[in-house]
């Protein structure tokens, strides 16, 4: 997502419970398909249909948990013909089940459901319906709903842990607009007044990575010769914005070169990419990634980094297809490890920078977002409870990773490591353990005090230090237990490394004269030079 504007909550209620952990109604049963069957009315932004939710019986259980959002209603739940009675309590419905649930079998539920969904004043970061028109008075509709949830337009088990293995998503529109949504196009089904759009998704995919997509817009696309061999690369746009488009999206080409360089294949060759223009800002849906950028570069033309390398690249389409990477392909388990996805994508935008510019441009870039970090809260969120950490994740996390990529010899070690976690994490979702230990299993380093330090705390290390005679004085503080980052310095035009931790160590510099010391700005840190 986006960079956001988050407001701090330490009260959660029972909703909160329900929405954010694995329920006993959720443990029991694991995704396998959904079949999203809906017609959208954007004169009367309403919308109505079904899903069609297959799973696999992992433990015995009788009553299931199917999550929908107010104002939206469910109509009725079916299973093998059966009409089933449930029970709600806000959000979430538990269902009852009538035939045995068998450990092993393949089972599926259709919920039918109907309503005005929640509208979204300020897309992508509130969720819900934008109900918008283009220049032409044509309806212009999309959705987004990272954080509140899937469940605020569609029902389904909504909570990150559990993906469904593939998915259908067919969508009834007027006839004069088109709708895309995930995946590939299978067939467009023509009805008197309307079609339908029928897409099918091959790979895994969270559900707030779902989308629809509604306008009046016209295809263009190309073929990618990419690492595991072509890739069908489509952008969707506002009829009116082609010729911009065609200019602009030149960079996903570009982008894509970069990011397969330093994070491996694209995931989901099967499913092929696509950007699709939206009315709000843009968001990484899987294999539909939407775009609302104005066909500018930068962050609607602003560079983010204040060094004048984000007006290099358009901010959208670099930072929403990075997440095809960390989000999409790598997902986290619960929404407090949110970092994973946005720590590693907003990184991801000096690593292009560094792939087309060169290692100075990276640096600058990153080492200029730290204007934007505010250490209010720690980037891990609280578990269980749907619950986001600072907004931190974006610049501080990026500033974290740029930190430890100078810890290793060469920056070929770095991108087989950024490499391997979208091999080793391929279609899964992850806890901030299992990243955790890989980075410290290949980085041969253990960054236990490391990620104590950048994730869970608001700390940054001040690394002190005094120079009298040729002799450096220094150590760190403001730090958790056992933190002892290298840094790297500069001393007398030399360049060494200084190995801090919570007591004072002294070093001679071994040299003649002392014109002074300046410590790496690659090193997310502190500086106190106590000789001033």
């Amino acid at each position: 997502m986006v960079f956001p504007v988050y407001s701090q909550s330490t009260v959660f209620t029972a909703q909160d419970t329900l929405r954010g952990s694995i329920t006993p109604e959720r443990a029991w049963w694991d995704l396998n398909y959904y079949h999203l069957d809906i017609e959208v009315n954007p004169e009367q932004k309403f919308i109505s249909g079904s899903n069609t939710i297959r799973y696999e019986v992992l433990n015995e259980n009788q009553v299931i948990q199917i999550d929908l959002q107010s104002p939206l209603n469910i109509t009725k739940v079916t299973q093998d013909g059966d009409e089933l009675v449930y029970n709600s309590i806000g959000n979430a419905h538990w269902v009852t089940l009538l035939k045995p649930q068998k450990i092993g079998e393949f089972n599926e539920l259709i919920v039918y459901y109907s309503g005005t969904p929640k509208e979204a004043v300020n897309a992508p970061w509130d969720g819900g319906f934008s109900w918008s028109t283009d220049e032409n008075g044509n309806p212009f509709v999309a959705t987004s709903c990272q954080g509140l949830g899937a469940s605020v337009w569609w029902p389904n088990k909504d909570h990150m842990y559990d993906e469904a293995d593939s998915m259908a998503i067919s969508v009834t529109v007027p006839k004069d607009l088109m709708n895309v949504s995930n995946g590939r196009l299978k067939k467009i089904e023509e009805h008197a007044n309307s079609a339908t759009y029928h897409w099918f998704v091959a790979n895994p995919i969270n559900n707030y990575g779902v989308n629809v997509n509604i306008g009046d817009y016209v295809h263009f696309g190309e073929v990618y010769q990419g690492e595991k061999g072509p890739l069908d690369m489509d952008y969707y746009v506002l009829r009116g914005n082609k010729q911009k488009a065609e200019e602009q999206f030149r960079q996903a080409g570009m982008m894509m070169e970069a990011f397969e360089h330093w994070f491996g294949p694209y995931p989901f060759y099967e499913d092929g990419f696509k950007l699709v223009e939206v009315p709000y800002l843009g968001m990484e849906h899987q294999s539909s990634v939407t775009y609302g950028n104005k066909y500018q570069n930068g962050y609607l033309g602003t560079d983010l980094s204040g060094s004048g390398w984000g007006l290099k690249f358009d901010f959208i389409i670099i930072h929403e297809s990075g997440h095809e990477w960390f989000a999409n392909n790598i997902t986290d388990k619960d929404i407090a490890d949110m970092w994973i996805h946005e720590s590693f994508t907003a990184y991801s935008e000096n690593l292009y920078l560094d792939y087309y510019y060169g290692p100075e441009a990276s640096s600058a870039y990153v080492i200029g977002t730290r204007s934007r970090i505010r250490n209010d809260r720690p980037i891990i969120g609280i578990y269980g409870v749907n619950h986001e950490g600072s907004g931190d994740m974006y610049y501080k996390g990026a500033n974290m990773l740029h930190t430890l990529r100078q810890l290793l010899e060469d920056d070929e070690k770095w991108r087989q490591i950024l490499r391997g976690l979208n091999k080793e994490f391929y279609h899964q979702t992850v806890t901030t353990e299992q990243i955790e230990n890989y980075l410290s299993a290949q980085t041969n380093i253990d960054l236990s005090a490391f990620f104590n330090q950048y994730l869970r705390t608001t700390q940054i290390p001040v690394l002190e230090f005094s120079l009298q005679n040729n002799v450096i004085k220094y150590r760190y503080t403001n730090i958790v237990k056992d933190f002892d980052m290298p840094v790297r310095i500069l001393a007398n035009n030399q360049e060494r490394w200084l190995f801090p931790n919570s007591e004072w160590k002294t070093e001679n510099l071994d040299t003649s004269e002392t014109t002074g010391v300046l410590v790496d700005e690659n090193f997310y840190i502190q500086v106190k030079n106590l000789s001033e």
